[in-house]
């Protein structure tokens, strides 16, 4: 897939960019008080696209992921979604965030309700879908994830796996544009880890266009379009995954996959 960015000399008429740009972002900052964790990011996301994030802790990967939905704020730049500004605050925003779905580390599930419950939740509250309507689809996307068994339960009934992938199920429920995945698998023991990134790995073919930070550089290599390595809050490389594992172009990247590819 084309990586190139807008072209300089856009018209008016196409400076939102192209109509098969999901996400840009322009030149964006970001501090956390005086540390600078977003130096100056340009990244376009195209339509089934998936792009990895990945880096040493602390590169700025997580925070990138998050400022994509604006649940955190940048200092500077600009962010689009579908050639729309970033909503600030309000309703705007709102409907901005259910149309780009989020999978977090924690999976975030509301611990009282069923899992049926958390996945149709989204769906009646924020596209007034009916009861049953609601519901059908959300059986539909547990058994796409593999849990419709375990669409009664509570989420501590569930293993740390099957919670994750009905918060992939709830993201979906929302039919979103876009899914921003950060770290879904860091929380995972290491025999629930393949589960949740086979589930990934078939929307990931099935055309999902994709943000995905993680340390699972099987599923970088397997799923990704495009790999972006991250340092010290700056995008130092951007490539395919072929041409980043086989021919890094820094030597913070060599030094990166050397460390990560000897475990």
């Amino acid at each position: 897939m084309s990586t190139a960015g807008p072209p300089n000399s856009a018209s008016p008429q196409d400076a939102a960019g192209p109509p098969d740009v999901v996400a840009e972002l322009r030149h964006v900052d970001k501090h956390f008080g005086a540390l600078h964790v977003l130096k100056d990011i340009n990244v376009t996301i195209r339509r089934g696209e998936v792009v990895v994030i990945i880096g040493p802790s602390g590169s700025g990967k997580s925070t990138l992921c998050r400022a994509i939905n604006r649940l955190e704020p940048v200092d500077s730049g600009e962010i689009l979604i579908e050639g729309r500004p970033l909503p600030q605050e309000g309703r705007e925003l709102a409907r901005l965030r259910a149309d780009v779905g989020m999978v977090f580390q924690s999976f975030n599930l509301f611990a009282h309700k069923s899992i049926l419950d958390n996945v149709t939740l989204g769906p009646r509250k924020a596209r007034g879908a009916g009861k049953a309507e609601a519901e059908a689809e959300a059986l539909r996307l547990l058994d796409r994830v593999g849990i419709k068994d375990q669409a009664a339960k509570l989420p501590a009934q569930l293993s740390g796996g099957q919670q994750q992938r009905a918060a992939i199920a709830r993201a979906l429920a929302m039919h979103p544009t876009l899914m921003l995945f950060d770290e879904p698998t860091s929380a995972l023991d290491p025999e629930m880890i393949n589960e949740v990134l086979d589930v990934m790995t078939s929307l990931a073919k099935e055309g999902m266009t994709m943000v995905v930070v993680t340390h699972e550089m099987g599923f970088a290599r397997r799923a990704a379009d495009r790999v972006l390595f991250m340092a010290d809050g700056l995008i130092l490389e951007e490539a395919t995954p072929k041409d980043f594992f086989t021919n890094p172009q820094t030597d913070r990247a060599k030094d990166f996959l050397a460390k990560i590819l000897q475990h």
